[in-house]
């Protein structure tokens, strides 16, 4: 059974312009000693693009499955899932609730109104506050109490859930995008990506493997160690192996987390992160965002630093998107 025929029984909306570019970063390439790719879903192009367009076609095709008018999600403050949420939402029709969640601690003004924030407010979203950052399951009950309010009213929610005991319909985007990947280039040696719900990681992993590419893919950690995240990659790939069909065992062994680029935490800025936005802005004009693709590609080169990836090698980067982060951290990126 192929990827295509797999995906085929679950109900997805249209969100995707096109299939997004893989493109060599040639000076990088010179600098760093890699023959080095990059797969640029920060072009998926619904609301300045980014990786959760990919992951909201399957949430939102269940949701039109459903006759929902509202769709509710929970995220960080300048969190790019739920500005895309929004954004999605509004081409097909619906209102959106966002939930923002205190994970960043001590951030300046710019953190709450620019960015990803004031893009949500101009989609008209409506906007919640939930006080606790690490509270996968009470931030998912607070939006069922909004959600019982609509049902209330007459409307039909439909809740994105961000607890990891349900099931990761987002992950499918990205075993599409892993098949997507394989009809552009299927002969780099690994692949370095963001881990932070699970779902992008889980769903390339799994994608990869379901296609018949054995490349290592290395998570690296955006929001826990690399333990933690070893442990929720094992329950996102045994949920997604459950809905798609296929033996767990194909992609459990090969899970590998890396938070080398973690520190100081979620949603911050440490010296490694710094260096990476910039020498990626210096040396090919593209810009990352300081939440997940910063730390991507901190980690690339800190895998290769440590020798886990070798000179020589063709790797891909997967560009998650998130630029519109940026605007929301201008204190901290333009402090010496």
């Amino acid at each position: 059974m192929t990827i295509e025929d797999m995906l085929s029984g679950f109900a997805r909306a249209t969100l995707m312009t096109s299939a997004t570019p893989t493109e060599r970063l040639d000076r990088l390439s010179d600098q760093l000693g890699l023959d080095l790719w990059i797969k640029r879903d920060d072009l998926t192009g619904l609301s300045f693009g980014g990786n959760k367009t990919r992951q909201l076609e399957f949430y939102l095709g269940e949701a039109q499955q459903q006759k929902a008018d509202t769709i509710l999600i929970t995220g960080a403050v300048q969190s790019n899932f739920v500005r895309s949420a929004a954004a999605a939402a509004a081409k097909l029709g619906m209102d959106a609730v966002l939930q923002l969640e205190e994970r960043v601690p001590g951030m300046g003004a710019d953190y709450y109104r620019s960015g990803n924030v004031l893009l949500a407010g101009l989609l008209g979203a409506e906007h919640l506050h939930y006080p606790t950052g690490e509270d996968e399951i009470g931030a998912d009950n607070a939006l069922h109490e909004r959600a019982d309010q609509l049902k209330a009213e007459g409307r039909k929610p439909y809740v994105i859930h961000l607890g990891i005991d349900h099931p990761p319909l987002g992950a499918l985007g990205y075993v599409a995008a892993a098949a997507e990947l394989m009809t552009q280039i299927s002969d780099f040696e690994a692949a370095v990506v963001p881990s932070g719900s699970g779902s992008t990681h889980g769903g390339f992993l799994a994608g990869l493997r379901l296609a018949g590419q054995s490349a290592p893919v290395y998570g690296i950690c955006v929001r826990r160690d690399q333990h933690q995240q070893h442990v929720r990659m094992q329950q996102v790939l045994g949920r997604l192996a459950d809905m798609l069909g296929f033996d767990p065992v194909l992609v459990m062994d090969d899970i590998q987390t890396w938070d080398g680029a973690l520190a100081p935490g979620y949603g911050q800025i440490g010296p490694a992160t710094r260096n990476a936005l910039t020498l990626m802005a210096r040396s090919e004009g593209i810009f990352l965002d300081p939440v997940y693709s910063a730390k991507t590609f901190a980690g690339l080169l800190g895998l290769l630093e440590q020798g886990v990836l070798q000179q020589g090698q063709k790797v891909i980067l997967l560009h998650t998107g998130g630029q519109p982060a940026l605007f929301g951290y201008q204190d901290e990126l333009l402090s010496p």
